[in-house]
């Protein structure tokens, strides 16, 4: 086989090429993304605390919201319950962002570095912000 060096040489750039994307990403793609949670009614609250743990937040927010948006739509089931004696209603305008008011710092930064598109505003009105 006197062309060994020749398919060699391509099957390296064939997999140089096919990899490059996923190398580009690992090089240049942080660590996480900060996101920044000081809005006007985070700071003035005396303990900092979402409607569930933060953690279950981070990781289910979409399903949660699908969810509320399906219960409130299909069933007219709004209400989401108490928390230290504050009701909380399932709403993405009246509950997430009443605190979150931050939408470019807090909603789209974590969209963008993920890459996800949302389609929440396609129904809702984005609120104005409340800039610091």
């Amino acid at each position: 086989m006197p062309d060994k060096s020749k398919i060699f040489f391509l099957l390296v750039i064939f997999l140089v090429i096919v990899t490059s994307p996923f190398i580009y990403n690992m090089v240049r793609t942080p660590a996480g993304v900060v996101v920044k949670l000081n809005t006007p009614v985070i700071d003035n609250m005396t303990v900092k605390q979402c409607i569930l743990p933060k953690e279950q937040m981070i990781h289910d927010h979409m399903k949660i919201l699908n969810s509320w948006r399906d219960d409130v739509v299909r069933g007219n089931h709004r209400e989401f319950g108490k928390i230290d004696g504050v009701m909380y209603e399932k709403s993405l305008q009246l509950t997430c962002l009443h605190c979150h008011s931050n939408k470019s710092e807090f909603c789209d930064r974590c969209h963008t570095y993920a890459s996800v598109s949302v389609y929440c505003w396609d129904c809702h009105v984005a609120q104005k912000e409340n800039k610091l």
